[in-house]
């Protein structure tokens, strides 16, 4: 059966739980509601499994932190025997709009620690990663606090379908391959 690493980035811990910054929690935890599955507690995160159509997805959360997020993923990488080619990491985003998803096979960090950590431990930036927006309205020189911040009223009224879409990105990333994945979902 062809094995699949999803990683979702965030941070643990009560004080991040609701915050921007998880959103790739949020999404695995959205696709694991949808399939009736659960975590639980393993080494350097949070593991779940699902199988569909003849694929097994791994769902990872790390538990080292966003900054040290390559850490767990080599791990997890190594005990499944992952090849590259079946990455796939979800994070947030502040340059794209709320919501909006953004699918690509390669790319720069962007600022982004969890990415960083991630690159340094793969040695390439070649990796599919999945950018969910959370959007820029923010005042000049608060970036960290809307990204720690907690989802405003209007964005939670809209989350729950931007989180199911991801979460159908997933399994299209799985099933038909990153090409068809990216026509699909990229932008909305």
């Amino acid at each position: 059966m062809e094995k699949f690493l999803i990683v979702g980035l965030g941070n643990v811990g009560i004080m991040y739980e609701n915050t921007r910054h998880n959103v790739g929690f949020w999404v695995l935890d959205t696709l694991v509601k949808i399939h009736s599955s659960s975590f639980t507690s393993e080494r350097l995160g949070a593991i779940a499994q699902l199988n569909f159509k003849g694929k097994r997805f791994i769902l990872l959360k790390p538990a080292t932190y966003m900054n040290l997020s390559g850490k767990a993923l080599d791990y997890w990488m190594r005990k499944e025997k992952i090849p590259l080619e079946c990455l796939f990491i979800i994070i947030d985003d502040i340059h794209l709009d709320f919501g909006v998803l953004r699918i690509r096979s390669k790319g720069s960090d962007g600022g982004h620690n969890g990415l960083k950590s991630i690159q340094e431990i793969l040695g390439t930036s070649f990796y599919t990663r999945l950018r969910f927006g959370i959007g820029n309205a923010f005042p000049k020189g608060k970036q960290v606090d809307h990204v720690l911040g907690a989802w405003r009223e209007e964005e939670l009224s809209k989350l729950t379908q931007r989180l199911a879409k991801a979460a159908e990105a997933i399994l299209s990333f799985g099933l038909v391959g990153l090409q068809q994945t990216m026509d699909r979902f990229n932008g909305q």
